[in-house]
């Protein structure tokens, strides 16, 4: 293939835009923020499962005090009445004793029910402080994803309009050049990385190997438009007076 050596030398403009546009989808791909957005997410998650977890914790305290409470009232209902046929008029002996045993059973009963509870009270006032707790934390973890994704954002935002910059750029470029000599470059740079590099002091820039004796020979010997690659990494070699040859 042959092209003038002004016209190869444009390639070295296009390689770096293309370099440049990799760069940015480099940036993209490797955006601090993705990693902290992956980690802050799953101690949403996190604080999530403990908030359910100390909720569910609390519902069922909640239910044992109402359940206690229920239990309490009834046994004071029972209480009142017995107290009330106790003190009746007419009532006989193997009754009243009857009630008395049963009063008995009662405030043993009602003493068993506080106790139990001011336990699951207490159990119920400190479960309090941590589900407050895993409030604050699920608050804040949820607090730290929003920054990180505007913070991603704006970073993807100035990706974005660095990109399209650089596209317009490229588009320019193509247009200076003829269709076999673009698509040999795009061959190269789809296979590489890179399509074109200078060669300088007889070093390619892409791969930053120095060439051989032959390959110099060989490269001096090819005409100013033949179109060249470095025999090791395989790029189109843009030859200039700083090559070396």
């Amino acid at each position: 293939m042959k092209a003038d050596p002004a016209v190869q030398r444009r390639l070295l403009d296009l390689a770096e835009v293309d370099a440049e546009l990799s760069r940015f989808a480099h940036r993209r791909r490797t955006l601090p923020e993705i990693a902290e957005l992956e980690s802050a997410e799953a101690a949403v998650r996190t604080a999530k499962d403990k908030l359910v977890e100390v909720e569910t914790a609390a519902g069922d305290l909640d239910r044992d005090i109402r359940r206690i409470e229920r239990d309490v009232e009834g046994v004071r209902t029972r209480t009142d009445r017995d107290n009330q046929l106790l003190t009746g008029s007419g009532i006989a002996a193997k009754a009243a004793a009857d009630l008395q045993h049963e009063l008995e059973t009662l405030a043993r009963r009602q003493t068993v029910l506080e106790d139990e509870q001011l336990e699951v009270m207490e159990q119920r006032e400190a479960l309090g402080a941590d589900l407050e707790h895993s409030r604050v934390v699920l608050a804040t973890a949820e607090e730290s994803v929003k920054a990180i994704i505007e913070r991603r954002d704006t970073a993807l935002a100035d990706i974005d309009a660095g990109e399209i910059g650089r596209r317009r750029a490229r588009e320019e470029a193509v247009k200076t050049l003829p269709v076999d000599l673009l698509t040999a470059y795009d061959k190269r740079r789809e296979q590489q990385g890179v399509g074109a590099a200078l060669l300088l002091a007889r070093r390619c820039q892409a791969c930053r190997l120095d060439l051989d004796r032959t390959a110099i020979s060989e490269l001096k010997a090819a005409p100013a438009d033949e179109v060249v690659n470095c025999e090791e990494c395989g790029v189109i070699l843009i030859r200039t007076k700083e090559s070396g040859l």
